[in-house]
């Protein structure tokens, strides 16, 4: 059996996501940034662009000691951590959210929520993933959270689908690891 990969988060500059990502996956490293489609309307013409659905994050698997070099990478900025030390992510959240990108179902950026009831899909391609449930104009969406980078996700669900879970712990707000404070 292989051992848990943890995730980590990449805190970047703006826009320099996509750039940060490649860089980091040439490097040969496990890297995830979850994207969505959005169109974007300008006086002569509408275009479709894919943009990092937690803009200026990216999340990176199992680095183990190359923080150094990945932190010199041009538009890194941190790694989210605490107490000047990384911090690893649930992987059950990586793991929902690779999920719901990979689900063909239209998401969108949602902000992130500090109260609410969870719930879990009973069924679906999304079966079993838990979030919480909120109402928007006329559709029931389903919110996908990252804690660490405190950022979420939100996708169109059928309410009667969902069963609930409890209610969510109180949030951390998290600092950031830079290239001095790792030596």
């Amino acid at each position: 059996m292989e051992p848990p990969r943890d995730w980590y988060a990449l805190y970047t500059r703006h826009q320099h996501e996509k750039s940060v990502a490649r860089s980091l996956t040439g490097k040969g490293l496990g890297v995830f940034l979850p994207l969505y489609t959005a169109v974007h309307r300008w006086q002569d013409r509408d275009k479709r662009l894919s943009l990092p659905l937690f803009p200026c994050y990216i999340f990176l698997q199992n680095p183990s000691d190359r923080w150094h070099s990945i932190l010199a990478i041009p538009g890194v900025h941190s790694v989210v951590g605490f107490a000047k030390r990384p911090a690893t992510i649930a992987t059950a959240e990586i793991e929902a959210l690779q999920r719901v990108v990979g689900s063909c179902l239209k998401l969108e950026p949602h902000p992130f929520l500090r109260c609410g009831d969870r719930v879990r899909l009973r069924s679906g391609p999304l079966e079993d993933i838990e979030g919480l449930l909120i109402r928007k104009k006329s559709t029931w969406k389903l919110v996908v959270s990252v804690e660490m980078v405190q950022r979420s996700v939100a996708v169109e669900v059928d309410a009667s689908m969902v069963e609930p879970v409890g209610r969510r712990s109180a949030g951390v707000v998290p600092g950031s690891v830079t290239a001095a404070a790792l030596a």
